[in-house]
């Protein structure tokens, strides 16, 4: 165990208020694709073409198409060592702490992996891809299964005869509002911040660890390529979370 994972770990001991922010990093080492990787395309469309509003007010068969693939890989995969590292982490602080100490995980991630591993206290801060929502009476429900074998059709409608929509926060969207404001409370109050597998180049949610840094936290890097975070933080990791966290527990 090297240096600094040793004194990353007596810290997360030693806190009363942990946050985690996970990005496509982490799902990427259960097999998922990123965005912004070189498996990021599908069909030659680039994610940020098809992540829209307008996409599926232009196409919304087609933006589903990608959803029910993306569901599909999801299906396909496991929680990693990464994952399943974080929901200890979060059991240690809720059995020791006796109710004194706070473990919040962040993600970005809408795959639901966080919740499989065993994680409870989530913020997801861009939506659940399980989730969908009807995009005439808001009603909202969840499925965990493709969409086109659930409801029989793409795009699926709602029975009050609207489109039904996904669940998660596409580009252009803003964040939802009440998840937002308990990830800046979250943010604000930790001694031990840790951003794992994430570019930290999407905003707003890359200004929590910048805004945790700020008020004192102690923040952790764990990250197999360099971030803009790098050069505040107390600990940087260059390696995948599945090799590190696991250390931390």
């Amino acid at each position: 165990m090297t240096d600094s994972v040793r004194a990353l770990r007596q810290a997360l001991r030693e806190a009363s208020a942990i946050v985690a922010l996970t990005g496509a990093g982490i799902s990427r080492e259960s097999g998922i694709p990123t965005f912004r990787g070189a498996n990021g395309l599908w069909r030659n469309y680039a994610p940020e073409k098809l992540a829209t509003p307008e996409a599926f007010d232009r196409d919304p068969r087609l933006v589903w198409e990608w959803y029910d693939w993306r569901r599909s890989l999801i299906l396909k995969a496991q929680p990693n060592p990464g994952h399943l590292a974080l929901a200890e982490i979060e059991r240690h602080v809720s059995t020791e702490g006796a109710g004194k100490r706070r473990f919040t995980l962040l993600t970005q991630n809408v795959d639901g992996l966080h919740d499989r591993a065993g994680s409870h206290n989530i913020i997801k801060l861009h939506g659940d891809i399980w989730q969908v929502r009807c995009t005439g009476c808001g009603r909202q429900e969840r499925n965990d299964r493709l969409a086109v074998e659930y409801y029989g059709q793409l795009p699926p409608r709602c029975r009050c005869g609207a489109l039904l929509r996904p669940g998660v926060v596409w580009f252009g969207e803003p964040l939802p509002q009440d998840e937002w404001q308990r990830a800046l409370n979250a943010a604000g109050s930790a001694e031990v911040f840790l951003a794992i597998g994430t570019s930290a180049v999407v905003y707003p949610a890359a200004g929590l660890a910048e805004g945790a840094w700020a008020r004192g936290a102690k923040v952790a890097v764990v990250n197999p390529e360099p971030t803009p975070l790098d050069e505040m933080d107390t600990w940087v990791l260059r390696a995948p979370s599945g090799e590190v966290l696991p250390k931390l527990t």
